[in-house]
């Protein structure tokens, strides 16, 4: 028996939520009570200024056991808040566990947050070296690297800046790059790949797959795009409110998830604009699923229906295109829309909060359930300043009326979609 390269038993992770509660006090409250007796004041109203605290326990991990062996490219999917996260920073030794243990064989290269492994007062270069020295690796075998790195990375230009200078894509680039060329024997991907264009997203997924078949190493990669799980990963693990609700083939464990009720949701928000997807010109702020002006996630297949994504825009001057992936629930691409609208193109969109709205006609959607990737690109060039895949989702139901495409058939109708076309009839012979 292969003796795995990772094992986690009954692995949690428990955080206390400190809740303050106690009335407002004012400033001038708190200097009339200094200037009173502050000596008095500090000593003996401090608890009544902050009032009374609680604190609540939260498991973002709970009983959490599984083994990888050496060559594995597992996939990790679950909806926001799963756990999923939290996971890849304790493999990756970022955080304790609470409970349980962890046992890994060999070196650990991570990509997780954006801004997370390199020092922004450091170049480029500089970075390049430092992460070498901090995975162990020789001066001698950074250096054989080195041109490798900044040519898949492609920011040779900025090779010698700081790389707090950076942009978000620039960044996950050249950290993604060192990631997978210091040959850890395990390489932690979290969802930053979605930073970026397109074409270094496919580039990257190429090369992961290209290290684990051809240099045997171990991959655990996190992403909301299932289509990638489902290509790069042998097996996935799905994770729902910090629990592992199944462990299998990934288009078996994709299925699980994307017929469930896991992941529903029709309406995703972000309210601290810092953590929000996106970059230095636009991050998203909400996304919402709405039928007759109601946010839900049960549309009637006859009516229109809404998808509004609000976003802020931090930088003026862009011509920006909001669009959306809709996708059913094999997984099969339904359609891709963009705001291509010509008098959209000939305006730059100015700093501020924006709300982009997609009305989607009736009678045109398919029975079943849908999810929507949303994005903001920039064309000439290509630039995806995020892209959320399968954010929000919703169920199109028929109540078989006969107002729709099936009139009055009751059976099975296949198909991604279900238009209601224009018919005509013409008698071109009469034998009466």
């Amino acid at each position: 028996m292969e003796n795995p390269i990772i094992e986690v038993k009954n692995l949690g992770k428990k955080y206390n939520i400190n809740h303050q509660q106690g009335r407002y006090i004012a400033l001038r409250d708190v200097l009339a009570g200094i200037f009173k007796n502050p000596f008095q004041f500090l000593k003996k109203k401090t608890k009544q200024i902050a009032g009374i605290q609680t604190t609540e326990e939260y498991w973002a991990l709970k009983d959490i056991n599984f083994t990888v062996n050496k060559g594995e490219v597992i996939g990790i999917i679950g909806r926001n808040g799963a756990g999923k996260s939290t996971l890849l920073k304790i493999l990756s030794q970022i955080t304790p566990p609470t409970t349980g243990e962890i046992k890994i064989k060999g070196r650990v290269g991570s990509l997780l947050e954006v801004g997370t492994g390199f020092h922004p007062e450091l170049t480029g270069r500089e970075n390049i070296m430092l992460n070498g020295a901090i995975l162990g690796m020789t001066y001698k075998e950074i250096a054989k690297k080195f041109d490798q790195i900044v040519e898949f990375a492609g920011i040779d230009k900025f090779l010698d800046t700081p790389v707090k200078y950076y942009s978000s894509g620039m960044y996950v680039r050249l950290a993604f790059s060192v990631a997978a060329h210091m040959e850890p024997d395990i390489l932690i991907i979290d969802e930053v790949l979605a930073v970026g264009d397109a074409e270094f997203q496919k580039k990257c997924l190429g090369k992961m797959d290209e290290i684990s078949k051809k240099d045997g190493k171990t991959i655990l990669f996190v992403s909301h795009n299932i289509e990638a799980i489902t290509r790069i990963c042998q097996r996935t693990i799905l994770l729902d409110k910090g629990m592992v609700m199944k462990d299998g083939q990934s288009q078996e464990v994709a299925n699980i998830y994307l017929h469930s009720e896991i992941g529903i949701t029709n309406s995703k928000s972000w309210p601290d604009i810092n953590k929000a997807p996106g970059d230095n010109i636009v991050r998203l702020c909400a996304v919402k699923v709405k039928q007759k002006n109601h946010i839900t996630d049960k549309i009637e297949i006859q009516l229109p229906v809404e998808i509004e994504m609000e976003y802020e825009v931090m930088e003026s001057g862009h011509i920006l295109s909001p669009n959306y992936h809709f996708y059913n629930e094999e997984n099969v691409c339904v359609f891709v829309a963009g705001d291509n609208r010509k008098n959209n193109n000939k305006n730059n969109y100015k700093k501020g909060r924006h709300i982009s709205t997609a009305k989607i006609p009736g009678n045109l959607l398919s029975e079943g359930r849908l999810s929507v990737g949303v994005a903001i690109s920039t064309y000439n060039p290509i630039l995806v300043h995020f892209y959320e895949q399968g954010v929000v989702s919703f169920n199109v139901i028929d109540n078989f009326d006969g107002t729709s495409a099936r009139g009055d058939y009751y059976g099975i109708m296949p198909g991604i979609v279900r238009p209601i076309l224009q018919w005509t009839n013409k008698t071109i012979s009469d034998n009466i």
